[in-house]
């Protein structure tokens, strides 16, 4: 018995100073909210992610000494109306990007220094970054501008990679940026190899960022698909006004010479606890049998900030479609016919912590 509790006492204070050096943070949101949406059918449910992404997260940094540090980033979705794991994958963003995994968001292991990060795992690929960056509603809930962009081959890229290899520059006064590639070991029909880069620009009231990435076939017969885009926002103070442009386009495969392009403007005007978002959003649609596949979105938004962490909010969106789509407002919904419109409103709370 002695002996057994000596032991404990050894590993206790092995433990304790092993964690000295290190941090662990547990952290997460869970925004849930009532929504409606309207296509052919009217239809309301309990959904989630109106203006966050539900979560539960551990990250952790340990100070290794010479200025360098070793660090992980572990998140899981969370699908808050239930209690599941797995979060939304309802809309265009959450199904491309749907894993089994627990920590499907991100799973990542990192090395810091003054030359950067080296980062491992899973983590979002850099050409998606200014889509939610500058887009008021951050493509979430009815709305997000990726309710009315979507993906060419059936490539899972859209907003996250497996088996990635990332760095990202140290900053460099108001100048940063990252390159990624994943390798496309899991899921070949899928097409997950993926090679992009990102550079960004921040100082003062600018913030601009500019992307390309490319998504490679695995198997013959397969297409690739490769996406460029530009964001960039402006703070006048009373609002952040947001503008992006986004190019999609399949090489090769089922959609060979479809492309896709997407244009945002926006705004989120802070008043005091109360903040405004409004965006409108043009999706336009070019090659065999989607030339007609065109549509936009305009969507207004209310948030009102309780605390620190929570916050109330409301959301109305619209999308119309031409004769050959079929988008609907936040992924929601069923029944819609080609050439319908769809309107999604949605009134929720999110609570960080």
């Amino acid at each position: 018995m002695k002996k057994s509790l000596l032991a404990l006492a050894a590993l206790t204070a092995f433990a304790g100073a092993a964690s000295a050096q290190s941090s662990v943070t547990l952290f997460g949101v869970l925004d849930l909210n009532v929504r409606q949406i309207n296509n052919d059918d009217n239809r309301t449910i309990m959904s989630q992610d109106g203006i966050a992404s539900s979560r539960l997260g551990f990250r952790g940094v340990e100070d290794m000494g010479g200025g360098m540090r070793a660090g992980f980033w572990l998140e899981a979705g969370v699908s808050a109306d239930n209690g599941t794991t797995g979060g939304n994958v309802s809309s265009v963003a959450g199904a491309a990007n749907a894993v089994t995994g627990f920590f499907n968001r991100r799973a990542t292991v990192s090395l810091m220094g003054s030359f950067g990060e080296v980062r491992l795992g899973r983590d979002y690929t850099p050409d998606f970054w200014n889509h939610t960056v500058y887009d008021p509603f951050g493509t979430n809930g009815v709305g997000s501008s990726v309710n009315v962009f979507g993906t060419f081959n059936g490539a899972a890229t859209l907003v996250r990679a497996n088996n990635s290899v990332g760095y990202f520059l140290p900053a460099m006064g108001g100048f940063g940026g990252q390159v990624m590639f994943a390798f496309g070991e899991d899921q070949p029909n899928q097409g997950n190899k993926h090679l992009a880069g990102r550079l960004t620009y921040a100082a003062g009231p600018l913030s601009a960022g500019i992307a390309y990435g490319k998504t490679d076939a695995e198997l013959p017969g397969d297409g690739d698909w490769t996406r460029f885009n530009i964001g960039g926002s402006y703070n006048l103070g009373f609002a952040n006004l947001m503008a992006q442009y986004n190019r999609g386009e399949g090489d090769g495969g089922a959609d060979n010479g479809k492309k896709q392009t997407l244009w945002l403007l926006g705004a989120v005007i802070p008043m005091g606890a109360h903040t405004f978002k409004l965006s409108y959003v043009d999706s336009n649609s070019s090659g065999s049998g989607i030339d007609q596949r065109d549509a936009n979105q305009i969507a207004a938004g209310y948030q009102y900030d309780m605390s620190k962490r929570t916050a109330l909010y409301g959301t109305l969106s619209r999308v119309s479609n031409d004769a050959g789509a079929a988008y609907t407002a936040g992924g929601g919904g069923s029944g819609l016919t080609a050439g319908s419109d769809s309107t999604g409103f949605e009134i929720g709370i999110r609570h960080t912590f």
